[in-house]
């Protein structure tokens, strides 16, 4: 299991009038362990061997993300869109970049973005380091370039002692792209209720576990798509969310009539805390999704034929909603490890 806890660690010990510099400061061993063991019943941890795991790149990658000078203006930062207490997700259906220009796309949540195969809504992105120049380029996000926020950080020496400590050469678009992935690489996030309830330290309510047999049952088939320990198959889908889509989705990557308003299948892990849903963030509550499920959504030529009418009653739907709020991982979103200036 990754090592948490520190804070609550520190404050026992601190009663029993230990030094707190040495209380408060965990271990470089215990700081490895909690930022690179996963859960249990999760791979390892997939630290590519081009950019393997540092202490010193982790810290570097993660002042950068929560620092606003990777914006032209300096008005927003990574954690803008991605907040720790929503999971690293927004709760706005399209976050504001700088100048409050709006994209098109709702913010997804950042745990366990280490294990995704491709990245953004149509999967363009084969690699997280890659994935980083998408919103420092794009003009409704940091509206940037990577050489210029690279010149900003030359100029601040704490960054340069930073960069050589890390990769031993000064901040720059290498830099900047290999401390950011290898900070979001540990954002684990597989001990929640759910979990719990596997392991058999605790139990799910009577409700949550109705809502977790219809959840894996034939009758919903909610598992065809979200499956395995991060609950996606990572593939691309239409659920008739419109009978017309404004944004094309994956077609906009592959030109190919087939992938038309197909969008890549999120994880729910801790979606009880991502609010607003949709890759357009159109629907406001889980209580909201489920029932778009339920009705079988609107008819689309490309819609999945796993999306059908559902028949389930006002319970049903209500034990569904609590098991997904069962996959919650509140030991995720509050440690301070993941939190700025902690």
């Amino acid at each position: 299991m990754r090592w948490l806890g520190i804070i609550p660690l520190a404050v026992c010990l601190l009663s029993c009038e230990k030094d707190p510099e040495i209380i408060d400061t965990p271990t470089e061993a215990q700081l490895m362990a909690s930022l690179t063991e996963a859960p249990n019943g999760f791979p390892e941890i997939p630290f590519p061997e081009e950019n393997p795991f540092s202490i010193e790149k982790w810290k570097l990658g993660k002042r950068l993300f929560f620092d606003p000078l990777l914006s032209r203006d300096r008005s927003i930062s990574c954690a803008s869109c991605h907040q720790p207490y929503l999971a690293f997700a927004d709760d706005a259906a399209v976050s504001p970049g700088v100048e409050n220009k709006l994209g098109e796309r709702n913010s997804p949540s950042l745990a366990n973005v280490a294990y995704l195969p491709y990245y953004t809504r149509e999967g363009g992105v084969p690699t997280l380091e890659m994935q980083i120049l998408v919103p420092i380029q794009e003009h409704a996000e940091f509206d940037f370039d990577i050489l210029q926020i690279s010149d900003r950080l030359v100029a601040d020496s704490s960054y340069v002692k930073m960069s050589q400590a890390a990769f031993e050469r000064d901040p720059d678009a290498y830099v900047i792209t290999r401390a950011l992935s290898t900070f979001e690489r540990t954002l684990i996030s597989g001990s929640s209720e759910y979990d719990m309830q596997l392991e058999g330290s605790a139990a799910l309510s009577p409700s949550a576990r109705s809502g977790m047999e219809l959840f894996f049952s034939d009758r919903t088939s909610c598992s065809s798509c979200h499956v395995g320990f991060n609950f996606t198959n990572n593939a691309f889908e239409n659920n008739g969310l419109y009978a017309e889509y404004p944004d094309v989705g994956r077609y906009r990557l592959t030109l190919d009539s087939v992938d038309l308003a197909r969008f890549k299948v999120p994880s729910l892990r801790n979606a009880g805390l991502t609010a607003p849903y949709m890759h357009d963030g159109s629907l406001s509550t889980l209580q909201e999704v489920v029932e778009h499920y339920n009705k079988g959504g609107e008819s689309h030529f490309n819609k999945s034929t796993l999306i059908r009418p559902l028949g389930l009653t006002q319970t049903e739907v209500g034990a569904l909603v609590s098991f997904l709020e069962s996959l919650t991982d509140p030991s995720f979103t509050q440690n301070k490890l993941f939190h700025e200036d902690e």
